[in-house]
């Protein structure tokens, strides 16, 4: 993953995004671009790395219980960040203060969403988990509406609230019932997902401005979770007993790729497009996921799926919609 006005996943999650993804509109989109691949094309592979995210999630459980899943997702996501600081000979936070606001920040934004996505995935297709995914600007409108958050909620944003909604009981199938769905799993993944709304509001309160790079405070924040998790995985679920190759693979990729190298190929997005192309990754995550359940996973598709998640993404993207200054707006009815 990984709405809320910054640069997030998901996800997978959104993945799952480290600091940077919601402090990112304090990136500077003037850095120098590096030579390389088209901004596209890595746009293309964020996508499809966070989309299969929940791929990877399903046959990770295969194997392993979910905390070890999260657990490894972490550890492997922060060998690669931690690799790229050593590269870039940059240093991890010094001050207690932020240690203490990123021990938060990655209990919100990585251990409880991480785990809870597994969680699901042991009782929901991995198609629902990635659809649920994209409900997080919805629950970010909702926090707004509670005064989480310094967003002043508009009229077409309370539309994109509703019509998110009306999406998440299509993909459902309320008409009948719910027949069919799994409501504890379906709970898990809408909790991880309020998680990262949850999360994001935080780390913009007390993270924004600490002076130190968004790449030191990702390393930091994924090494505390690694940190949690760690000691909360035995608690949850006795150690593995054996290491079987898929799932061990899918937890590698879903750690090396979907929540390490994905962080840095979006700072590189941000860095070169600006926080808010960088962010539509996010409306292409579950159509990523859905495809890849779907293929891969043989997973049943009703109609009701595909048509509720393009409504969700629809209502997502209003709750993001800013619309015009009334200021400009009265300018412009003025010069017509």
């Amino acid at each position: 993953m990984r709405t809320t006005g910054t640069t997030a996943p998901v996800g997978p999650p959104a993945p799952a995004s480290p600091v940077s993804s919601a402090t990112s509109s304090a990136a500077s989109p003037s850095a120098p671009a590096r030579p390389g691949l088209d901004w596209r094309i890595r746009f293309g592979a964020l996508a499809l790395i966070w989309g299969c995210s929940f791929l990877f999630i399903k046959l990770g459980t295969d194997g392993f219980a979910p905390p070890y899943v999260s657990l490894g997702r972490m550890l492997f996501g922060t060998a690669v960040l931690l690799a790229a600081l050593a590269v870039k000979r940059e240093r991890l936070p010094r001050r207690a203060r932020t240690w203490g606001h990123l021990a938060v920040a990655a209990f919100l934004l990585n251990a409880l969403p991480f785990t809870l996505f597994a969680y699901s995935e042991v009782r929901i297709p991995s198609t629902l988990a990635g659809i649920c995914n994209a409900t997080t600007p919805l629950w970010g409108m909702v926090l707004s509406l509670v005064a989480l958050s310094e967003d002043r909620p508009t009229r077409r944003r309370f539309a994109g609230l509703g019509i998110g909604f009306l999406g998440v009981l299509t993909v459902l199938g309320a008409w009948q019932g719910f027949s069919g769905q799994d409501p504890v799993g379906t709970a898990m993944a809408l909790v991880a997902s309020a998680s990262y709304a949850v999360g994001w509001i935080y780390v913009r309160r007390t993270l924004s401005s600490t002076g130190d790079s968004h790449l030191s405070m990702s390393g930091g924040q994924l090494l505390l979770g690694t940190v949690q998790l760690a000691v909360v995985a035995p608690l949850l679920s006795p150690l593995p007993v054996s290491f079987p190759t898929v799932p061990l693979l899918a937890i590698l990729a879903l750690g090396a790729l979907g929540t390490g190298l994905a962080f840095l190929v979006q700072y590189g997005l941000v860095a070169e497009v600006g926080p808010t192309t960088a962010t539509l990754t996010t409306y292409f995550i579950p159509l990523v996921a859905t495809v890849a359940g779907v293929l891969l996973l043989d997973e049943h598709l009703t109609w009701n799926t595909p048509v509720g998640a393009l409504i969700v993404l629809a209502g997502a993207a209003l709750t993001q919609s800013k619309g015009r200054p009334r200021a400009k707006r009265e300018r412009g009815a003025a010069q017509s």
